[in-house]
């Protein structure tokens, strides 16, 4: 008898374990499009002024960090292999290897930097402020790095300053923006949806 209620108990379990896992992959597959999505609302400019900080944060916010960073490598991967998911309804490798790939890559950096401060402090409202002014600093670093490395080895020699009156500059303010934004719809989306998507991990 204790045989079968533990037999039973186990494929409880791992069919509980294969619906999770199923569940999780459909989540991250509708953020990485919402993250495409957000891409696509965008207004020309060196780089491009668009959504996808902001759908990058609600991500981590509301998938957890292993989640919200595993939507951003979809993402990622869906445009390196040409799919039209970034800004302008491009794709492409060519998008990602040109001066302003950087920043794309830094939406990854972004997302671990926010994982690893859950991981170290939990979820807390302040923890994820912090974590996500300390990405997007991160996000900013490497995607000015790369676009100087790409600009001057097409074009010549350019300087910080320059480069980050283009790339970054213009950019603060609105991305305090999406993070305050991230916050608030991440707060009072996260208790209704916790019961739908689970403990985010």
């Amino acid at each position: 008898m204790n045989t079968e209620m533990s037999t039973q108990a186990k494929t409880i379990q791992a069919e509980r374990a294969t619906r999770g896992k199923t569940y999780d992959m459909a989540y991250i597959g509708i953020f990485a499009v919402i993250i495409a999505i957000c891409s696509w609302i965008s207004i020309p400019a060196t780089v491009p002024f668009t959504l996808q900080t902001f759908a990058v944060f609600l991500s981590v916010i509301l998938l957890g960090g292993k989640r919200g960073t595993m939507s951003v490598t979809v993402y990622i991967l869906l445009g390196a292999i040409g799919i039209p998911v970034f800004a302008g309804f491009t794709g492409g490798l060519g998008i990602i290897m040109s001066n302003t790939g950087g920043y794309i890559i830094g939406f990854l950096f972004s997302a671990l930097v926010m994982w690893a401060a859950e991981r170290l402090f939990g979820r807390k409202l302040w923890v994820q402020a912090v974590s996500m002014l300390a990405g997007l600093a991160v996000c900013y670093a490497f995607g000015t790095v790369w676009f100087m490395l790409v600009y001057m080895r097409d074009a010549g020699a350019v300087g910080l300053l320059t480069v980050l009156g283009w790339c970054v500059i213009p950019f603060v303010i609105p991305d305090l923006v999406k993070i305050v934004l991230a916050l608030m719809l991440g707060s009072t989306l996260k208790k209704p949806l916790s019961g739908i998507m689970g403990e985010a991990s």
